[in-house]
């Protein structure tokens, strides 16, 4: 009888452990339910393609290697390495700090920043965090740079980085090149030469694309340091550092001889040709570089005499509790786009414009966003003909770039580059195809405020930086045929909508 009551009283632990467990996780689930929607867009879009081959690849990476760690680790401990739903928490201090840090940081960025990559990033490391109150301490410090390899190849970090980051990062790239240059003796190529030059042959997604070299980069570095076994130290992070000051300054060098021998020798079609072997020489040089400087640094050896932590008995509940409360604040950032009626668009009358509606999931990512304003039109200029929307907005949330537009209403960007109408007046040319290498339409775009136009969304959104926010207006064109962005009507037709849109910001 005595045995009896000892297995039912077992019985019943282990399935109150289990209730608990699952509560947590259901919970967890609970809070950030909000990620869901983004992420199944980030598996499934045709336009994130790129992260779902890393995502892809990562996974079979990472069973690969988890394989060959149980092949080779001999006896395991039942319960060391795959977490136990019927095993309460344990108090890992890291693990938990994670646990509530990522959330909390979640709930602010949720709030106030709305920045979809950021709340999937926390998202990410809070649950492995979570993951950790069950897992083998050891194991779990050891999984880590796996997790990250995870989040920055599943996330559009190297998006992010070249909008963040590209253009400050294009603007000091050009000025040392333009004061390497005058060093040498040629002092007429200026930091907007270079800036035009570099972007109308560097329209090609590789590794060698500048910034977007950072996002690869840091693939490859995290992926070997956890094939190698390194430690995520002090010295890891001095490693990571030079590796990135070696990737900036063979963009750098990449630079400099495009301009030289594109603008100074007036070789541009060799520019071109040159261009993608320079940066992918570049990068493999700076990856054969942060290889050898791994490999100096210790392997990091696990031991398997670790002692177990403790399994309090009320941090499962407590643990519901904090969870539970956070998922009950939770407040997303307020929706007050296209609070505004739109604007009364006077343009000349030779252009003919006729109203169009927005499409219902232009109008959630409008509101979403916070766009004061936005007006799709039809319109015909002499013998042009196509439609143009125009998105008003006092922040960088509400205008976007027009490519991913196009690519997700199942068009293919064939090419991208900028055209300068005037000195002060750049425009992004693009051309539209149906993906089989049929081109099917033109289409162009610019940012445009009281006092500056630019066709670089990098540029508008460090523009919201300044004290006092202006308005900006997204311009966006799809013609209904392909043109030549030097066909003087074109062009005209750019100057009139231009000057259209000064008079609205006045």
């Amino acid at each position: 009888m005595s045995t009896d009551n000892t297995l039912t009283h077992t019985t019943a632990n282990r399935v109150a452990r289990i209730a608990a467990n699952v509560g947590v996780v259901g919970l967890w689930l609970w809070l950030y339910q909000g990620m869901f929607g983004y992420l199944s867009i980030i598996f499934s879009r045709e336009d994130f393609r790129t992260n779902q081959i890393v995502l892809v690849g990562v996974a079979v990476l990472i069973a690969v290697r988890v394989r060959t760690s149980l092949a080779r680790g001999g006896r395991v401990l039942p319960g060391r390495v795959h977490p136990r739903l019927d095993a309460s928490p344990q108090l890992s201090v890291p693990a938990l700090t994670l646990v509530l840090g990522g959330s909390a940081l979640y709930l602010l960025v949720e709030r106030f920043l709305d920045i979809n990559t950021i709340s999937a990033s926390l998202f990410g490391l809070a649950s492995y965090g979570l993951l950790g109150l069950w897992m083998e301490p050891a194991r779990w410090r050891e999984g880590l740079p796996a997790a990250l390899l995870l989040l920055i190849g599943a996330l559009p970090f190297g998006e992010h980085l070249q909008t963040f980051v590209g253009y400050p990062a294009r603007i000091f790239t050009a000025a040392l090149v333009r004061d390497g240059l005058a060093g040498a003796g040629v002092a007429s190529v200026g930091v907007d030469t270079i800036l035009v030059l570099e972007n109308g042959v560097s329209q090609v997604d590789v590794p060698c694309s500048g910034v977007k070299s950072l996002w690869t980069g840091a693939l490859f570095l995290i992926a070997a340091t956890w094939i190698e076994r390194r430690r995520l130290n002090l010295r890891w992070l001095l490693t990571a550092l030079a590796f990135a000051a070696l990737l900036l300054a063979a963009n750098v060098a990449r630079v400099g001889v495009l301009v030289v021998v594109g603008q100074v020798a007036g070789w541009e079609t060799v520019a071109e040709m040159i261009h993608v072997p320079l940066g992918v020489l570049g990068f493999v040089v700076a990856c054969a570089a942060v290889v050898v400087l791994l490999r100096l640094q210790p392997v990091a050896r696990g031991s398997d005499c670790q002692p177990d932590l403790t399994r309090p008995a009320w941090l499962a509940p407590a643990l519901a509790a904090v969870i539970l409360a956070m998922a009950l604040v939770y407040t997303p950032r307020p929706q007050t786009g296209l609070a505004q009626a739109a604007p009364t668009w006077e343009f000349p009358a030779g252009l003919v414009t006729e109203p169009m509606p927005l499409r219902p999931d232009e109008i959630e990512w409008l509101t979403r966003g916070g766009a004061n304003s936005a007006t799709r039109l039809r319109f015909e200029w002499r013998d042009i003909t196509g439609s143009m929307i125009l998105i008003t907005s006092n922040t960088w949330r509400a205008q976007h770039w027009p490519e991913r537009c196009f690519e997700v209403y199942g068009l293919s960007l064939d090419d991208s580059r900028t055209y300068l109408v005037a000195p002060d007046f750049p425009v992004r040319f693009l051309s539209l195809s149906d993906g089989e290498g049929h081109s099917l339409a033109s289409a162009a775009y610019w940012f445009q405020s009281a006092g500056r136009t630019t066709d670089d969304y990098g540029t508008r959104m460090w523009a919201d930086l300044a004290l006092e926010r202006e308005r900006w207006v997204l311009v966006t064109i799809l013609f209904d045929d392909v043109h030549d962005p030097r066909d003087p009507d074109v062009q005209t037709f750019y100057i009139v909508l231009h000057q259209t849109v000064a008079r609205n910001l006045e």
